[in-house]
């Protein structure tokens, strides 16, 4: 045949899928994509829901400043020889500090502060800075904390217990293993003396069964934050893909009027109709469980508000030093405190003094006790947010969806009675103040407030009703993670059967 004549004869027109090909080509990517993320992800789904079950009991160790202060000893006045003003002149700093503190550190009173350099602290007693902690003198700061003898020590830059990088900032750390009956191990910053973090065997145990394997938070990983955020993202992103697909299947596969020979309502048997029926009934939680735990990771930058930093150096003063303080009437008044912070409120310099209970409030200047009237905080906060208005002041004398705890032991303190300021800026931000100290205690914008359900409440099932009764919201979390915990072990015999017979 000549090319003329093939240039004559008509074209053959391919004609386009029909719906019923595409349906049922999707249909076999979506079966295809379950299967292969199920057999990749359901252990890693079981063991993110068993451990959520032992984070609800065994938080992961942390040492904060409720601990801190109710473990210190009272500040030995006596030995206070320099003011804070002559101990923040010391360190020349070219900005206020973040935290400016007066404590007791293995004996000998000790100013800490918090820089946006990292943590530095000058002796009470001579007035020099700290630059190094030798090991008899970490020995005799942790025996403070049980009174038990030292069983070992050693230097760390990092392990388990202390890897992210706020920890990083304090490094290097004095592992002291203290021979008590809990085996605790206490971390001080071998260049302030500052106790950083304590771990006893129980939490040591549970957490590797906890929060380690929950928020995969391997050492030789999380050491690394951003390659350790990707893992999580990716993870959790393809298992919230793979839960969806798992739902639209369930769902096409049930038939509740015109049932199965067997007369059932799933065409499957034994594993695969367990895996069939729980996802049906749990499907739902264990997307927006995982997608709530996406959420945490901040992808795309995610929900929460920016700035908050900057507000808390508003609230604070520009100012570098500290006025000269009355330093015998603070002598005099501070009996029994165990710890006196340093801050301005509205520009003006206040001392509080912190012990088991509430905290006392000082004038800066002349150490004698203050009180902060509600219109003078309601002032101070006007400034708070430049070319904003403040619209509504609120005294909260009990919990509400915003400010609560769920008895998490890594909860903020959210303390009451409590001011809660909102203003009107782009944001819609509000102010939490304390009203007997005037301190910022918390903000919370309009992206905070969306985080708050769609991680908190989506995460850890701390809605308002089931805060009222925790027994009913332990039940709760038992029961939905149980279906979750089904959902995945059967899906993995399945696949995994699956897997090997192929």
């Amino acid at each position: 045949m000549s090319h003329s004549d093939m240039a004559e004869m008509p074209r053959r027109k391919l004609s386009p899928p029909s719906a019923a090909a595409l349906s049922k080509t999707a249909k076999r990517w979506l079966y295809v994509f379950h299967r292969w993320a199920g057999i990749a992800l359901c252990l890693l789904f079981a063991i993110w829901f068993f451990s959520g079950l032992v984070m609800l009991y065994v938080s992961f160790p942390s040492f904060r400043a409720e601990e801190r202060v109710a473990t210190a000893a009272p500040i030995d006045w006596p030995q206070v020889h320099i003011g804070p003003d002559q101990a923040l002149a010391t360190l020349g700093l070219t900005a206020f500090p973040s935290e400016m503190r007066l404590g007791m550190t293995g004996g000998e009173p000790v100013y800490l502060f918090v820089t946006s350099d990292g943590r530095r602290a000058v002796s009470a007693r001579m007035g020099d800075e700290i630059t190094q902690i030798a090991a008899p003198h970490a020995v005799a700061i942790a025996s403070t904390l049980t009174g038990a003898p030292t069983a070992s020590i050693t230097t760390v830059d990092h392990d388990q217990w202390v890897v992210t990088r706020a920890y990083m900032a304090m490094a290097p750390f004095w592992r002291i293993r203290l021979a008590d009956a809990a085996a605790t191990d206490v971390y001080i910053s071998q260049r302030t003396g500052e106790v950083v973090q304590n771990t006893t065997a129980h939490e040591r145990f549970w957490n590797w069964l906890g929060a380690i394997p929950h928020w995969i938070y391997f050492e030789v990983l999380r050491v690394f934050q951003e390659p350790w955020r990707q893992t999580v993202l990716w993870t959790s992103g393809i298992g919230i893909l793979g839960a969806i697909a798992g739902v639209w299947i369930g769902l096409l596969r049930v038939r509740l009027r015109n049932r199965y020979k067997s007369g059932s309502a799933s065409p499957y048997r034994n594993w695969m109709k367990w895996h069939h029926v729980a996802g049906l009934a749990g499907g739902l939680f264990v997307i927006t469980w995982v997608f709530s735990g996406w959420l945490s990771m901040s992808p795309w930058g995610g929900l929460r508000d920016k700035g908050q930093s900057d507000v808390a150096r508003l609230y604070g003063d520009a100012r570098l030093g500290f006025p000269t303080t009355d330093l015998a009437m603070l002598v005099r008044v501070g009996a029994g405190a165990r710890e006196a912070r340093f801050t301005y409120v509205g520009g003006q310099p206040v001392i509080s003094l912190w012990s088991r209970g509430r905290p006392r409030l000082l004038d800066g200047r002349t150490a004698r006790p203050m009180t902060l009237d509600q219109g003078r905080i309601i002032t101070i906060a006007r400034a708070v947010i430049p070319g904003s208005t403040l619209t509504t002041v609120e005294r909260l004398e009990r919990p509400d969806r915003y400010w609560y705890s769920t008895g998490d032991v890594r909860d903020d303190s959210r303390p009451l009675p409590v001011l809660r300021f909102k203003f009107d800026d782009p944001a819609h931000t509000w102010l939490h103040i304390d009203p007997a100290t005037g301190a910022l205690l918390g903000q919370i914008g309009s992206g905070d407030r969306s985080y708050r359900w769609l991680f908190s409440a989506l995460h850890s099932l701390d809605f308002p009703w089931l805060l009222i009764w925790p027994p009913v919201r332990h039940i709760l979390v038992w029961l939905l993670s149980s279906v979750g915990i089904l959902i995945s072990i059967s899906g993995m015999v399945v696949g995994w059967r699956r897997l090997f017979r192929t």
